[in-house]
Formats: structure tokens, sequence, C-alpha cells
């Protein structure tokens, strides 16, 4: 058996456990489907069986209730967003980690009028936000309150030296999106450059 620290479930992206929280995938009759407290029942019982079997201090969770993948949206999302963190509050999980508004599908980032502060302020563990931050705008959500961590993925891919080229505002590589889950280990994954390597 591996040792490892904790697990992320993965309840967002159009997968397995977000789609039977969204209403415009779900569309089941029997306790698992219908009304809110139906749909998110599955991925409830997914994280209560998890925590009951490794503890809740090595469980997070990442949500996307704001996101669209596959067709996947829901009719009320901020409500989905509130009730699932809710409810989490009560295993206790490491973290709740989820995707702002604004990145509805893979890649594009989009003005939203919706937030996910009454989910920061209704959860009770660490609150991580992602989906498209930069770093000043990871700066301001942080100072601001609006979370307690930042998540980068695309942008971490391309620099592995991220929180270097941060502390020195330094630039950036850009992530090239067409070798994002190719087969190949190293084109894509290893081979961008560390900023010593572009000066």
């Amino acid at each position: 058996m591996s040792c490892f620290d904790g697990i992320e479930i993965h309840g967002a992206h159009g997968y397995l456990l977000d789609q039977f929280m969204k209403d415009h995938v779900n569309d089941r009759t029997d306790k698992c489907g219908g009304f809110l407290e139906n749909r998110c029942r599955s991925p409830l019982e997914v994280v209560e069986a998890i925590v009951d079997e490794i503890g809740a201090d090595k469980v997070g969770i990442r949500l996307s209730p704001f996101a669209d993948y596959a067709e996947g949206g829901d009719s009320n999302p901020e409500a989905l967003g509130l009730y699932m963190v809710e409810s989490l509050n009560k295993y206790g999980l490491v973290y709740c980690h989820m995707v702002e508004p604004r990145m509805k599908t893979v890649g594009e980032k989009c003005e939203s009028p919706h937030s996910l502060l009454p989910m920061r302020k209704a959860f009770r563990g660490t609150f991580i936000v992602a989906g498209g931050y930069d770093r000043e705008d990871g700066n301001n959500a942080v100072a601001e309150n609006r979370a307690d961590l930042v998540a980068y993925g695309r942008v971490f891919l391309a620099n592995p030296d991220l929180p270097k080229r941060f502390s020195l505002n330094a630039a950036l590589n850009k992530y090239n999106r067409e070798t994002f889950y190719i087969p190949d280990p190293v084109l894509g994954y290893t081979d961008y450059p560390f900023l010593e390597d572009t000066e």
C-alpha cells in the first residue's frame, strides 16, 4: 500500500459526483435525484465513507457549482454551493477547494455576477479558490479574505518555480494547452524552463 498525506475528492468539472449534484444532467427520480438535498446525497455519502476510513484531517474536496462542463450546469449554482459547504461542515474536512464562477468551461474565463464569497463565509474550514488567478488576483483574494489559499494549475505547470517567480514578480512562461493530457511523460510537463534557465 502506498503512503499518502491525504486525498482530494473530485466533485467538480462534470465528473461523476458533479453529475449527481447538477440538475441539468441529473434526471433521476429516485432518492438521488430531484430536490437539491437528494442530488447531493451520493457525493456526501462518498465524503462520509472516506472520512470514516482515513479521517477528516486527510480529506479535502474540489467543487465547481458554477461550471458547465459537458452541459452539466445547475439552475441555481449558488444554492448548490451553499448547501454543499454547509453540509460539509459537519464532517470537518481539512479544506474545500472551489472553482470561481468566472470559469464556466475549460480555459474560458468570463465575467460573472456570482461570487464564491457566500460559500467562503459559510465553510468553517480552509477555503481554497481556483480559476484563472494571476499573482495580483491571488494576493488580493487572500488579502480581502475571499480565500485562505489560492490554487494555480496551468500557470504552475508552465512555471515549476512559480512561488519564486511570484516573489520576484518575474515574467512567467506561457503554457501550451495543446500539450495538456497527452501521453508523452516529458512534453508539456517537465520541459518548461526554470527562471535561471531563461536569464
